[in-house]
């Protein structure tokens, strides 16, 4: 479980990491498409990027606590 968790959280803050640079490039563009938020804003970057890495957390523990609670004989039978 921990592997998969580990591996879904790596590439989870790799993906943020990159967002984050491409976002703050692209925040000239960004910026007349927002009403009264500032597109450098660091609290919503952080507040987004620690969304993500939740999501990523949950959708890829719940995979792995149902993998761990299968019997591995039957699983090799069913194929």
């Amino acid at each position: 479980m921990k592997l998969v968790v580990g591996q879904g959280l790596s590439f989870a803050a790799t993906g943020v990491a990159i967002g984050i640079v491409l976002a703050r490039w692209a925040a000239h563009w960004i910026q007349p498409m927002l009403l009264q938020q500032s597109a450098k804003d660091p609290a919503i970057y952080l507040f987004v990027g620690v969304l993500l890495v939740l999501v990523a957390l949950v959708a890829s523990a719940a995979p792995a606590f149902r993998a761990t609670r299968a019997d591995p004989n039957a699983a090799l039978r069913a194929d």
